[in-house]
Parts: structure tokens; sequence; C-alpha cells
């Protein structure tokens, strides 16, 4: 019975120890030696606007991040290059880049370089493996030519390289072209005018709309309230920002021309348009040249001109007004627009499309444009 208790305490005893081992500060740190070491080399770049080192630094950090590997620090490298009396400013190749990784006892290394040609830099990325001597991975990404932009794009290949989550629309925003514009992209050599010319149609409610369908002589338009409308727009920004763009625009239109009718209107508005997607909300005042009369509605309800009115004036019981009228004269109408859109892109063409509605205490108007420009430098 004796032996049985030794050998129960003696085996409690070798696993509290084995607990205490396994969280004690030594078994830690085994745990952390667990990650690979990687060199992180200089990137080649003939082009004035790079420096290699300063370009290896910044992807070094972008490594570090990851907190992946053990990124190995650059004066370490520095010093044991020098010691070795290796050249690291000039060490590009794989061939180098795995005798240099090797000397730091290095598990992988990362190399590159940068090449410039049209506008557009093409950055190149490998990671190498020391032991197997192969080049594991390559990541190619052809960027816009944006210097100022070169850490971003430097992240964006690293995470490419090592598989990992990256901004989609970051990436969009600085290698495509005709991309929605913006600060990253849109420099200040370069912008992009929406102006252009818009078709679409009004369609009128309430009120507005019977008057408009009765005939002529009735003081109506003998029309559909359904209009079309032809007009030029023109934009000016004055903010572009992250992921937002600001604009004024103005916008002349004629509406009412398929159908006999003339109506001129000018409208000014401040708008907000996202970079990323090209949707945009805009607002602001809206003036019009519209007919209209002096009049009353009779005992029955109809519609009179005060000129039917054939006795004094001051002796006419019905309430005097104003409002629309073909037999009027022409006057200045204001309201206020609020429209909604979104930019299609189709290589260098945009194709604007916009709805928008004028609220009215006579019933409003709502309608849809759409139209056409090209980027322009």
């Amino acid at each position: 019975m004796k032996r049985l208790k030794n050998s129960i305490l003696k085996g409690l005893a070798g696993c509290f120890a084995l607990i205490g081992q396994a969280q004690s500060p030594v078994a830690w740190q085994k745990t952390t030696d667990l990650k690979q070491k990687i060199a992180i080399l200089n990137i080649d770049a003939k082009h004035a606007a790079f420096h290699p080192k300063v370009l290896g630094n910044i992807l070094r950090t972008e490594v570090e991040r990851l907190d992946s590997f053990e990124v190995i620090d650059r004066y370490d490298a520095e010093f044991l290059v020098k010691q070795h009396q290796m050249k690291l400013d000039s060490c590009f190749g794989k061939l180098c880049a795995l005798e240099v990784a090797a000397q730091l006892g290095a598990d992988k290394a990362v190399t590159g370089n940068i090449d410039y040609y049209s506008n557009n830099l093409s950055l190149t990325l490998r990671l190498i493996d020391v032991k197997s001597k192969v080049v594991e991975r390559t990541q190619v990404t052809e960027y816009l030519f944006l210097p100022d932009e070169i850490s971003s794009m430097l992240r964006l290949s690293m995470l490419q390289l090592f598989n990992r989550p990256y901004d989609k629309e970051l990436l969009k925003s600085i290698t495509k072209r005709n991309n929605y514009e913006n600060t990253i992209n849109n420099s200040n050599k370069v912008s992009v005018r929406l102006n252009g010319p818009r078709t679409g149609f009004a369609c009128f409610f309430g009120e507005t709309a019977e008057i408009i369908n009765q005939s002529r002589h009735e003081g109506g338009f003998d029309a559909y309230p359904l209009m079309f409308q032809f007009g030029f727009q023109y934009e000016k920004q004055y903010l572009n920002e992250g992921s937002y763009q600001a604009l004024v625009e103005f916008l002349p239109t004629i509406t009412g021309f398929n159908q006999n009718i003339f109506i001129p209107s000018v409208t000014i508005m401040n708008g907000f348009r996202e970079n990323r997607h090209g949707w945009e909300i805009a607002f602001g005042p809206t003036f019009s040249l519209i007919t209209k009369a002096h009049g009353y509605y009779d005992a029955e309800g109809k519609w009179r001109l005060n000129a039917e009115w054939k006795e004094a004036p001051d002796k006419n019981p019905f309430p005097q007004e104003q409002r629309i009228d073909s037999r009027g004269i022409p006057e200045l109408n204001a309201g206020f627009v609020i429209a909604v859109g979104k930019t299609i892109k189709s290589g260098r063409l945009n194709i604007p499309v916009n709805v928008y509605y004028v609220p009215s205490k006579d019933g409003g108007r709502a309608g849809m444009s759409f139209g056409f420009n090209a980027k322009r430098s």
C-alpha cells in the first residue's frame, strides 16, 4: 500500500513539474522560436524617384506588421554583411540573396525590383526559400506611376505575396487609369470633367399635370404631363479627398420641345460624389420660365382669366390668384431640386444617370436624365 501511495505521489509531482515547465518563460521562448527568420533585401529601382535601400526599409516595416516572421533587423544585417565583406547595396538576384540570407541565418529572403515604362510601374517581389534554394512565390503587379503611393504599392504587393487579405479598392485606385477619380490617382495634371449633354424626361404631378393636359382655350397646354428634356451640364470640383468629391453643377435645360412647348430652365446644384463606385447626390435651386396668368375659379370651379370678368374688378366676389396658363406671359419660377445618380464607366467613357425630384404644393415634378462624357487631360 505504501509503495502504491509513493508511486501516486511521484506521478502527481511529475505532472505538476511538466505543467510548470510548459508555463515557464523558457517554454514560451521555445514557442516564439518557431517563427521562421526572414531577410528583407533592397529593392532594385532604376528611376531617380526611388532608392533601393529606402524601398527595402519600407518593405521590411510592412513585413514586420504581419507578425508572422522573425524579421532580421536592418542594422544587424548591415553589420553581418559588412563583417563578411559582402555588398548589400547591389544584391538583387537570387544567387546573391541566397548567399546573404545564409550568412544572416535566415530561412526565407525577399527581394524584388521596380521597372518604369509608359507612366507605369511594374513591381516584382520574390520569396526565396534558403534551404531548398528555390523561388517559392513571385508577385508581379503593374501600378500607375504614383511615387507618393510607393508605400501602399509595397504593402499591397507584399500582402499578395504572402496570400494575405488586402484592400481591393485601394489596389484598383492605383492600378486602373480609368477608375473613379480621387486624390490618389488624380494628380494636379490630370482631371476629370463630367461636362456633357444631358437627355431625359420630366413627369408632372397633381394640379400641374391636370392643367398641362387641358385644352389651350381653357388655359392648358393640350399636352401630356410627360415631357422630354435636353440640356448640357457644366461642373467644377472644388474638393477631392479620400472617398468623396465635392462639386458645383450648372445645368441649363429645355423641356417640352417634343410637344411644341418651350420651357427653359437653369439648375445650380452642390453635389457629393463617391469615388469608389460613382454614386452621387446633389441639391440646389432651379429656375424656369413658365407662362402664368391672373384669374379666378368661378362658382362651377372653372378657371377664368380676370379679363373675362365683365363688371368692375372690385365687384368680383371670387378670390384672385395666379397659376400656370398657356395664355399668360412668361414669369420666373423658382424651386428646389434633389437629385441622386450613378456614373457608369466604360473605359474612358463616363455615362452619368440621374433621377431628380422638385417638390411643389401644386404637385411638383420628377424625372430622369443620362448623358456621356470622356476623361480629359
